[in-house]
């Protein structure tokens, strides 16, 4: 039975090797019958040997199972049915607690290709004991490295285990399901565009296919490296590995937004070490971090907003010398974590001190901040506009991440957050007309306004992290109307796709809906916040309806911004199914943060990025929750 389910390769090459060792009288007959049954009966995982890569520090070892090879048979879903999501082939992940763990030599192999390859190496294992080259191990997946890369350093001062990632026993692995290979999918035709037409390259512009550049710092490998990781992509990761390695430079002379490539690459370079155990990335996310250093070289200590990373010089926008509220206060959870890991306390030290400084200022509105603050006096600019929207949305998510990061003791941070809430409720929240959706307005100057942004779809995810850290019950209760309006963001709009900016009816008129589109305000960029706010709901009360809401989404994704030749667009005009009218932009957050909530809201493992052990940066890039040791 079990000679039948090997392939006719496989067969081919034991009988060979039988019958090559047979007639060199290595071994006689006889002792075949008794070494086929030794390997029939002998596991994989005891088959396999499993190298080290020479110099590579696990200082902080894999926290997720390593990334399963790619099936290169694995279709396109043009049109993917939320009756009949497409059929799977049998999916395993690895282990599904995520904690700090060196990696176990007993780990099954777990897809066709890793089956194949244990059979190979029967015939090459010699050839690996007697070979000098290094092995690149992957968690029981062996890769042959890339013959110009260099090991990773080890000067890298070794960061200390948190104590909340200490082993625990492993649990058996939850298979990938239907929705989630479908958003596997969806990347890899992202992926597939991004490689063929813009890599190393910032953005793809997938119907022109070509490509746009920002800093010229390959953001979409970036943004997307631990979405790989999560999804189990390990051809893509690897190859997007060795970019990094040989082609990933910072000591160029271009001029990068402090907040953009904080919470992108740095990010995004933090979260995959800790995901997978490669110094490589602490070691680019060092070399950026230092670099990016300059912008708080400032009067106030109010960083500005740009930094020449070659140079060593920073300066704020031509136009202004303000800087952001939700810039200057949303880098603090990448700065804060590259201080623990690397024991230098100066970029801790360089936020931490811009987060004490906010907490004084006047100029506030029941804890809700303006827009503006000034580099040069530090003081709040631009006041009496108050929005959860763009250029202060972040500032309220990170008072809250900082809290639960830094183990729940910083009190200042609890006290801004728990005020700006009921700022929040006191001052921005109405209800729509007809079905009287709950939503979060402007207020200007003492006048409201029913304008909400996209992005302040982010708001029912905090809401519901902070209930589910022991904050007011009526928090969730907020949250769970508040996601309702943002899915009614999509449902209501032709496309099934949301807008930028909607404005909603606050008196009830005949022929109506509660949202209203203005023309210049109907773009859709493939924006994550509600798909991310949808993953919270899930995670913290279970009710699928949620997952369903996500699944319509991902859809319609599917239907008016998929390009056949690879990649997703931005759209014009969600209004118009027949004509959405592409931009020929997909920005890198639609596989750093989109595609990322989705698979992890359609998971059926609750330990998948455990929210107890992690926090998601503003970018989705989820960072380890320090524990007192």
């Amino acid at each position: 039975k079990k000679w039948k389910q090997l392939s006719r390769l496989q067969r081919s090459v034991i009988l060979f090797l039988f019958a090559f060792l047979a007639v060199c009288g290595v071994i006689s007959y006889t002792s075949m019958g008794e070494a086929w049954k030794s390997i029939t009966n002998k596991s994989l995982d005891e088959q396999r040997t499993e190298q080290e890569i020479p110099g590579l520090k696990l200082a902080n070892p894999a926290v997720l199972p390593a990334p399963q090879k790619a099936d290169a048979n694995h279709g396109d879903y043009p049109e993917l049915s939320l009756q009949k999501p497409p059929k799977p082939p049998h999916v395993r992940r690895g282990p599904s607690n995520l904690q700090i763990k060196a990696p176990r030599r007993d780990m099954r192999l777990k897809t066709r290709h890793d089956t194949i390859r244990a059979v190979e190496e029967l015939v090459e294992a010699d050839k690996v004991e007697k070979t000098e080259k290094s092995i690149i191990s992957w968690r029981g997946a062996v890769i042959e490295p890339d013959q110009s890369t260099e090991p990773p350093s080890s000067k890298i001062k070794e960061p200390e285990k948190p104590s909340s990632m200490e082993a625990e026993d492993q649990k058996e692995p939850v298979p990938v399901n239907e929705r989630q290979l479908a958003v596997i999918e969806a990347f890899r035709h992202a992926w597939k565009g991004y490689k063929e037409f813009a890599w190393g390259h910032d953005e793809l512009k997938p119907l022109s296919k070509s490509y746009s550049e920002w800093f010229g710092l390959g953001l979409t490998l970036i943004d997307a490296l631990d979405t790989m990781w999560i999804f189990g992509l390990k051809e893509e990761f690897e190859e997007a590995r060795k970019w990094v390695a040989n082609d990933l430079v910072f000591d160029k002379n271009v001029d990068v937004n402090l907040f953009e490539s904080t919470i992108r690459i740095l990010g995004g370079l933090l979260s995959t070490y800790h995901l997978s155990g490669d110094s490589l990335f602490l070691e680019k996310a060092k070399d950026i971090g230092n670099r990016l250093m300059p912008a708080f070289k400032t009067p106030s200590k109010i960083p500005y907003s740009d930094v020449n990373i070659g140079r060593g010089t920073a300066h704020p926008p031509r136009w202004t010398s303000d800087s952001t509220v939700a810039e200057v206060t949303s880098i603090q959870l990448e700065f804060r974590e590259l201080s623990r890991l690397t024991g230098d306390e100066k970029f801790k030290k360089a936020v931490d001190e811009v987060m004490k400084h906010v907490h004084t200022l006047s100029g506030k509105n029941d804890g809700l901040v303006p827009m503006f603050i000034n580099t040069n006096s530090g003081q709040f600019t631009h006041l009496g506009v108050y929005t959860l929207g763009a250029r202060a949305d972040s500032y309220y998510e990170y008072l809250l991440k900082q809290w639960i990061q830094g183990g729940k003791k910083e009190n200042e941070l609890l006290e801004d957050y728990m005020r700006a809430i009921e700022g929040v409720k006191k001052h921005l929240l109405q209800r729509s007309e007809p079905k009287k959706l709950t939503f979060v307005g402007e207020l200007a100057h003492g006048h409201f306004s029913a304008k909400m942004d996209h992005l302040v779809c982010f708001l029912p995810g905090t809401l519901a992290l902070g209930a589910h850290n022991g904050l007011a019950a009526d928090h969730m209760k907020l949250a769970e109307a508040l996601i309702e309006t943002c899915y009614q963001m999509y449902a209501q709009v032709e496309t099934g796709l949301s807008p930028e900016i909607v404005h909603f009816n606050l008196h009830a008129q005949k022929g109506h809906k509660d949202v209203e589109i203005k023309p210049a305000d109907r773009h859709n960029l493939l924006r994550p916040e509600t798909v991310e706010s949808l993953f919270y709901m899930y995670r913290f009360t279970g009710d699928k309806k949620y997952q369903d809401w996500g699944w319509e989404i991902m859809q319609n994704f599917n239907r008016y911004t998929r390009v056949p030749t690879g990649g997703y667009t931005s759209i014009n005009n969600v209004q118009n199914p027949s004509n959405p009218e592409p931009r020929d932009k997909m920005e890198s957050f639609f596989l750093g943060e989109t595609l990322k909530y989705m698979f992890l809201l359609f998971s059926d493992d609750i330990d998948l990025i455990n929210l107890d052990k992690y926090i998601f940066n503003t970018e989705a890039h989820p960072l380890p929750i320090w524990v007192p040791a």
